[in-house]
């Protein structure tokens, strides 16, 4: 945490050698300003947010393994390493290029709500939100199912072998990274009311001391963890959702008031899905469709086409204005549209067309912040915190997977001797009757993770992501803009101060409206012309440390290999061979 408030406080002093309005710029040099360099490398690249997760997928790319082998081994270490992130209690989702077909596959990992499970339930408990803890929140996890979907499609090693790493660091320790001890500490006073969190996820200090989190640099253990991943990688992935895994899920639920059972678990299926793209200035960028939130990025992208950034410059008034006020009528109809498409399918070409688009600019006023945004008029059709990492292979193969426990780590809900904690995804639902996203028995919340890919004439060119809730979709199309309009490097993209936006109307909770403009939160390193300008047009600006996101991303070199950038706000790290 302190390499992050160091950070902002060296971007501090960015706006005072703005060599050009293109970029921002380094205090000394007045070149675009990154943290390090890019990482080039020949052969195959991954950048993940632990570096010992990175050398793990770099070891499996090494023995032969696929870019899918390898990015299935370093999300097994992160649920290990990173539990305040992720782990196989959490939903998973994923776009692969695949070099043999030249085409992206995409992957819906993510869980339904307990079939048991009622909206009336909730009514009858007095709620007007799904708490953020404990049973009620819980969803079935479905990312070991999507392991098993993407081996099964795209591996070349066994799952025993992608697996053994996570068991090894699991039996033999590891040391805690800064970021991740600083969560973790934050997480454990909210958590340890919940059987089996406290045993299984704090450390016994001695000496009459309470049991707290593991510290900077102190060794973490999680044998329950590696024994959990000795058996899916032994017996597949039905000894998860189907076996004795799945017995102690269900009798712990029973026991503790919750509502996940055996035959919710046995029941699931995760979906391959097609990726839904945009041009961009002659890149075409990929998300996923609902009931994730990536096409907001994508509506946003679409939106400011419209305006020629470049010409304004990167921290310009205008440049910040424009980005707030398309991503406010973006996520105006994420709030209304996006949800699981098997119980409400929007119209999804409209949403991301460039008609649309234009009609949406329409509102936006140059002088004026909006302080209320409503969604378009969208039919239904008759016919929906967290780790990114992305891994390139020598073949071509390219992956961008984003796995998360949903908030901080998750309900808090650690079924014993099983090493993982199950999500809180299901917060995401509105316990509004009629609402897209209504709560629903055996159905799909609203999900904010998103991978993300970009390709050129037909070719893949960037796998990335930048995980943490609303600000994914935000930070996606900041760094297309970054790379394509405003000229920078794959890590200077990421270093770069960030805009968030906050306040739109959500497609979760009581999904209250809008109504006086949002907070805009700017990173450190914005002029302090443009804030002035900015409060002018009536934006409401704050300046708030970590809630920016964190950031990975492979690009193909076209001199050959692969680029990788990691980000310079947490603990991780790109590297290849």
């Amino acid at each position: 945490m302190r390499r992050l408030l160091a950070l902002s406080a060296l971007a501090l002093a960015l706006p005072l050698a703005i060599a050009a309005p293109a970029s921002a710029a380094d205090r000394i040099t007045g070149h675009a300003f990154a943290t390090r360099s890019e990482v080039m490398a020949p052969h195959a690249m991954a950048a993940t947010s632990h570096p010992l997760a990175t050398q793990v997928a770099l070891d499996v790319l090494k023995a032969g393994g696929s870019a899918v082998d390898a990015a299935i081994a370093a999300n097994a270490a992160l649920g290990l390493m990173e539990p305040t992130g992720n782990g196989i209690g959490g939903d998973l989702f994923a776009i692969v290029w695949d070099p043999a077909t030249k085409r992206l596959h995409g992957y819906n990992g993510s869980g339904r709500s307990p079939r048991s499970l009622t909206l009336a339930e909730f009514q009858r408990r007095g709620l007007q939100d799904i708490p953020p803890h404990g049973p009620l929140p819980v969803t079935v996890p479905g990312t070991v199912d999507a392991w098993f979907a993407l081996h099964d499609r795209f591996g070349r090693r066994s799952m025993a072998d992608n697996l053994a790493p996570a068991v090894l660091y699991a039996r033999e320790g590891h040391p805690v990274h800064e970021v991740i001890a600083y969560y973790w500490d934050r997480s454990v006073p909210r958590l340890s009311k919940w059987p089996g969190f406290s045993e299984q996820f704090t450390v016994d200090p001695g000496a009459g001391e309470a049991r707290r989190a593991p510290r900077s640099g102190e060794t973490w253990r999680n044998p329950n963890l590696a024994n959990t991943l000795e058996t899916i990688g032994r017996e597949g992935r039905d000894a998860f959702y189907k076996g004795d895994i799945a017995r102690t899920i269900d009798a712990y639920f029973k026991a503790n008031d919750g509502f996940l059972s055996y035959e919710d678990l046995a029941a699931h299926q995760g979906e391959w899905v097609e990726p839904v793209s945009t041009n961009y200035r002659g890149i075409d960028v990929w998300e996923l469709p609902p009931n994730g939130q990536g096409i907001a990025a994508l509506q946003i992208l679409n939106i400011l086409e419209g305006y020629d950034l470049a010409a304004y410059g990167f921290g310009s008034p205008e440049h910040v204005h424009l980005f707030t006020e398309a991503k406010k009528l973006a996520f105006a109809d994420r709030a209304a549209s996006y949800a699981d498409p098997d119980f409400h399918s929007a119209d999804v070409a409209r949403l991301v067309s460039k008609d649309y688009a234009d009609e949406r600019r329409a509102l936006i006023s140059m002088d004026r912040a909006m302080q209320a945004a409503e969604p378009g008029v969208i039919p239904q059709l008759n016919e929906g915190d967290t780790i990114y990492m992305t891994v390139a292979d020598a073949d071509g193969m390219m992956v961008s997977l984003i796995q998360s426990n949903y908030r901080g780590m998750g309900s808090g809900m650690a079924p014993p001797g099983l090493g993982f904690i199950l999500q809180d995804r299901g917060e995401q639902f509105v316990l509004k009757e009629g609402h897209p996203n209504s709560f629903a028995p055996g159905k799909r919340p609203f999900h904010t993770i998103i991978p993300a890919f970009a390709t050129k004439a037909g070719e893949p060119w960037v796998s990335f992501g930048v995980m943490g809730g609303a600000m994914q979709p935000q930070g996606h199309a900041q760094i297309i803009m970054n790379l394509v309009d405003f000229g920078m490097n794959l890590q200077e993209a990421g270093d770069a101060p960030r805009i968030q936006h906050d306040g739109s109307t959500e497609p979760a909770g009581q999904a209250t409206p809008m109504h006086d403009g949002g907070e805009l939160d700017l990173e450190t390193g914005f002029p302090y012309e443009t804030v002035r300008v900015l409060m002018q047009k009536g934006h409401s600006v704050r300046f708030a440390h970590g809630p920016y996101g964190g950031y990975q991303a492979i690009m193909v070199n076209p001199h050959g290999g692969y680029i990788g950038a990691s980000e310079s706000r947490k603990d991780g790290q790109a590297a290849g061979y």
